[in-house]
């Protein structure tokens, strides 16, 4: 989902040869006909133009496996700077596909094609389970027409213990695909090869998993070229697409589509760029807005709050008071308030981004759902329960109506009311919202989206107020394994993992390491928190509790 949006804005942005100098600076050798010239930059852009990017891309460096780790792992920075490459690259297979397959003799002509490789055992776990349904390569994907060729790489995959062996069959039918294909040949930079390749987000169906070979077990998976056609899917893609204002011009867009991502530093580069080239006060304030988003996400909340009421003061020029967008200024301002812990000033600035909706928008409009969602925040902050379940409820009730069912901000809703029954002590009903929340973000975020760690780390909230450390221990793990990944090392969420592992460690009577983990959690938010803030004197008084514990059974060893 978030590579088809990512190829349409790319799409939309017009690249120059400053962008191609910028990539080659920072990766010299990659594209370059003679090693002599590598640090020659603009002799280097020459000779980008010399060749065809699909010429570039199947040559022998590192430049394709570079770009297809990238797009599997969403890496924006590295996206971002091959920007004209992929943009180059896709345009190139799709100027050929229409050579070679839009009213030829092979726009009917179906054939096989196959690819060798190697799954995570839990990938292909995933992928038996999927049989009968979708499955997309995000990257640019290359097949032979040759099966002894992709066998092998199968087999040599096979021989890892760590990966299971695939020989993806491919049946190509020109006639059912909106993603542009090519058979390489002449175009390669080795012409004598049988490829054909794919731009990237190719969807394919998947209709049966076997067993194959003599030796380490192979699984030959065949799947079948589909039209990019899944309903539930494209309607989630379209929600994603409104919501991150897609109608915007193309570096606006990619910004918020990382900020989205959890992409803060790439998007902040994007958006001091736009500032510094705009004279124009709605541009500037709508600039602001986002690096105020980028500054909140980044737990650095009086510089957000300065952004933020920056951009409400330039918008207020420009916009009726009543206006839905001044609405969203008062609730981000809203927000950074409640992360900060002061709830009557976080009510405030919601209320009046309430008021606002209330008067300009339909009721069930997903606008007024966030407000209401946001005072159920607060609420549930408070301790007052009954009140943000009825705020929460009220959200999701209008999610429900005007959201499809895979949406990221259903399972916000169900991970929210999940946090109040933990609170009220109903476990059960707890793990019930809270498995909603995880259930849909695994469907529709990135792998390692900070939202997946929220609501894992919830999940282990839960096992460890049952007492199941185990099981508390497994979903703080994966909780912080994912915001080590995606968050800046400063960020409070990398706070609230090491004082929840701690907590589990404590609890388990393993001192020592509740040590480690809870004095890292203080050290964390000390750099980002005031003083008062209410998760700071928590993860304090944790750490107070665990030393007071170590001395305790430091005495009775010395007994």
């Amino acid at each position: 989902m978030y590579t088809q949006l990512f190829k349409e804005i790319l799409l939309t942005i017009e690249f120059q040869d400053k962008h191609i100098e910028d990539f080659i600076k920072h990766h010299p050798g990659l594209i370059t006909l003679d090693s002599k010239h590598s640090s020659n930059v603009k002799q280097s852009v020459r000779e980008y133009h010399v060749k065809k990017p699909i010429w570039w891309y199947t040559r022998g460096t590192s430049l394709h496996s570079m770009l297809n780790y990238a797009l599997q792992i969403m890496d924006g920075d590295i996206l971002v700077r091959m920007g004209f490459f992929i943009t180059d690259l896709h345009r190139n297979i799709e100027q050929l596909h229409k050579e070679q397959f839009v009213n030829t003799s092979w726009t009917s002509f179906v054939f096989t094609v196959y690819r060798g490789q190697g799954l995570s055992h839990t990938d292909f776990d995933e992928l038996k389970n999927t049989i009968g349904g979708l499955m997309s390569f995000n990257n640019f994907f290359s097949t032979s027409t040759n099966r002894d060729v992709s066998f092998s790489y199968a087999e040599s995959s096979a021989n890892n213990p760590k990966l299971v062996g695939i020989l993806f069959t491919i049946r190509v039918d020109p006639s059912q695909s909106t993603t542009p294909f090519v058979r390489v040949g002449n175009d390669s930079h080795f012409s004598e090869e049988t490829e054909v390749l794919f731009s990237m987000h190719t969807v394919f169906r998947i209709h049966d998993v076997k067993v194959i070979g003599t030796g380490p077990p192979i699984y030959e998976v065949n799947i079948s070229l589909t039209l990019d056609s899944d309903e539930e899917l494209r309607t989630l893609t379209d929600h994603i697409r409104r919501a991150n204002h897609v109608d915007g011009k193309g570096w606006t867009r990619l910004g918020q589509l990382l900020i989205e991502l959890g992409q803060q530093d790439t998007a902040e580069k994007i958006y001091d760029t736009l500032l510094n080239q705009t004279s124009d006060a709605s541009d500037e304030g709508w600039i602001s807005h986002q690096l105020g988003r980028i500054r909140y996400q980044q737990g650095l909340f009086q510089e957000a709050i300065t952004l933020y009421t920056k951009s409400l003061m330039l918008l207020e020029k420009s916009l009726p008071a009543n206006h839905p967008s001044l609405a969203t200024s008062y609730g981000n301002i809203g927000s950074v308030y409640h992360s900060k812990g002061d709830y009557p000033k976080s009510l405030e600035y919601y209320g009046k981004a309430l008021s606002i909706e209330q008067q300009s928008l339909p009721e069930n409009h997903p606008h007024l759902a966030t407000s209401y969602n946001n005072i159920g925040l607060v609420y549930d902050s408070m301790g007052d329960y009954p009140k943000s379940l009825e705020y929460y409820g009220k959200a999701l009730s209008i999610k429900q109506q005007s959201l499809p069912a895979n949406h990221p901000s259903l399972a916000t809703s169900y991970g929210n009311i999940g946090s109040v029954y933990h609170s009220k002590g109903d476990y059960p009903k707890s793990l019930e919202y809270y498995g909603k929340a995880l259930s849909i973000q695994q469907q529709s975020l990135p792998e390692n989206h900070p939202h997946l760690a929220t609501s894992y780390g919830n999940i282990g909230s839960v096992y460890h107020s049952k007492g199941d450390y185990s099981k508390s221990l497994e979903y703080y793990g994966k909780a912080l394994s994912i915001r080590q990944q995606s968050l800046p090392e400063n960020h409070p969420d990398l706070a609230t993992s090491y004082n929840n592992i701690g907590s589990v460690y404590h609890s388990k009577g393993d001192y020592p390491k509740a040590h480690f983990y809870c004095e890292g959690a203080v050290q964390s938010a000390e750099r980002l928190l005031p003083s008062n803030h209410p998760d700071l004197l928590m993860y304090k008084r944790n750490l107070e509790y665990v030393k007071d514990a170590l001395r305790r059974s430091s005495l009775s060893h010395i007994k």
